[in-house]
């Protein structure tokens, strides 16, 4: 009985742990029609935070390119895209990186939040953080 409790309480602490970090799938919300339009992945690389698109739930734009994306990254599929780059962990948020919106090409600088253990706030922005647009994500529940 002390090992099935012990066994209980590790992986209660594990699943929490893991809910409490902005690394994970999370679910990208159209703006426009309110719905879910893609499965983002956010991980960690050299202590610094990254995210690419790891699914499209349309499967018309499946195999769509990034037409209006400029540099290396112009033409190239949506799908395996990243369009978080190069956040480092200040305080409670991760900042200092760019984000990408493959809908218009655009690159923001940015900040992301955990609000909750499944909300992320992020707010892009060009030169301050008042002068910017905020979406939230939702965490996939596997």
């Amino acid at each position: 009985m002390k090992k099935y409790t012990i066994t209980l309480l590790f992986l209660f602490c594990l699943f929490s742990l893991q809910s409490q970090t902005i690394f994970g799938k999370w679910h990208s919300t159209n703006e426009e029609t309110g719905e879910i339009d893609s499965v983002v992945e956010v991980y960690q690389k050299n202590d610094k935070a990254f995210a690419k698109v790891v699914k499209i739930m349309d499967s018309k734009r499946q195999d769509f390119l990034c037409d209006l994306c400029k540099g290396k990254q112009k033409n190239t599929p949506i799908l395996g895209l990243n369009i978080l780059t190069g956040l480092k962990k200040t305080g409670d948020e991760w900042s200092g990186g760019k984000i990408l919106d493959p809908r218009n090409g655009k690159e923001y600088q940015c900040y992301i939040k955990l609000e909750t253990p499944n909300k992320l706030k992020l707010r892009g922005y060009i030169g301050i953080s008042l002068l910017g647009k905020t979406a939230y994500w939702t965490r996939v529940s596997e």
